[in-house]
């Protein structure tokens, strides 16, 4: 049976099988494919995009602008300083409003409730470009970069090192967990990943065969890893924690040393940028030869189109 998703917001994985995120990987490689060769397509001609952020961007909002409008479609795009975003009217109306003017909104902010509602109102596809909670759009690329460097996402094993309670390492464990990945979480234990979120992953994780691991141990997380992934250590609007979270966090740093500790000399380094060098990972890993950053940021452009031609077609 063929995967149709039209008409679906794309709010977290959490929403979508594992044929479904296979799909949208499938589409992704065929778009970069066409898009390095050239290949003049307009599939969004004659239709809109509204992208709705409260927080800064360079690779989501580049992303969505770009494939967008590769495609012929027209992007619109709308900071909280540009909307009634919640304030002064009531978020469900200004979803109805922008539901009648766009045909699909890309949203980027704090709240999961805030895109939940964007979703539920407007009555077009929602796409979650970041949220405190989820960034599901990103593991799409993470996915991609994966299967292009070393082949296969089964039973590869993608340890997170850092911060275990973002939106990053929640989305990689529901990701993981649904794709059949060996994912580990790997922090202090006052950041690990909510225990819902464990729990919920463990339980998909038996039906995929994957495996759902959260630990402090360094040594044990690294050991036979085929990508170490970090991301910073005080997200956008945790600045101010950011001397407590390095002293805490200096131990998971991924520095050359850490890399060793895989055993492999294939495993890549993978972040979701941007990247503070010298907190979270190290300047000599970060340009190294293993390093997929790039390609990583690359793949958000190409998985981002998928979601919108998987979607709105």
């Amino acid at each position: 049976m063929g995967v149709n998703l039209k008409g679906k917001s794309f709010l977290t994985l959490l929403d979508f099988t594992r044929d479904e995120i296979r799909y949208l990987l499938d589409v992704a490689r065929q778009v970069k494919v066409e898009k390095r060769a050239g290949t003049p397509t307009s599939r969004f001609t004659g239709k809109t995009l509204a992208i709705v952020f409260e927080k800064r961007s360079t690779r989501t909002r580049t992303a969505f602008e770009t494939s967008f409008g590769e495609e012929g479609g027209h992007a619109v795009f709308l900071s909280k300083d540009d909307i009634h975003l919640g304030v002064k009217e009531d978020l469900k109306d200004t979803a109805r409003v922008l539901g009648r003017m766009f045909d699909a909104i890309a949203f980027r902010g704090f709240k999961q409730e805030t895109v939940d509602v964007l979703s539920q109102w407007s009555g077009v596809p929602v796409y979650n470009g970041l949220t405190d909670l989820y960034h599901p759009t990103q593991i799409l690329a993470d996915f991609m970069t994966i299967e292009e460097s070393l082949g296969s996402l089964k039973g590869r094993k993608l340890v997170f090192v850092g911060d275990s309670r973002n939106n990053m390492a929640n989305s990689l464990m529901i990701g993981s967990a649904k794709m059949g990945l060996h994912f580990v979480a790997c922090g202090p234990k006052s950041l690990h990943t909510d225990p819902a979120i464990v729990d919920k992953c463990s339980e998909i994780a038996k039906e995929s065969g994957a495996k759902v691991e959260v630990t402090e141990d360094v040594e044990k997380a690294l050991m036979d890893a085929d990508a170490v992934y970090t991301d910073v250590w005080a997200s956008m609007g945790e600045e101010a924690k950011l001397q407590e979270r390095i002293a805490l966090l200096k131990p998971y740093q991924v520095n050359t040393e850490m890399m060793r500790k895989t055993g492999k000399t294939e495993t890549i380094f993978l972040h979701c940028l941007p990247a503070v060098k010298g907190n979270e990972v190290t300047e000599d890993v970060f340009e190294s030869p293993v390093s997929r950053v790039f390609e990583e940021a690359e793949n958000r452009k190409h998985t981002i189109k998928a979601v919108m031609i998987a979607t709105l077609l």
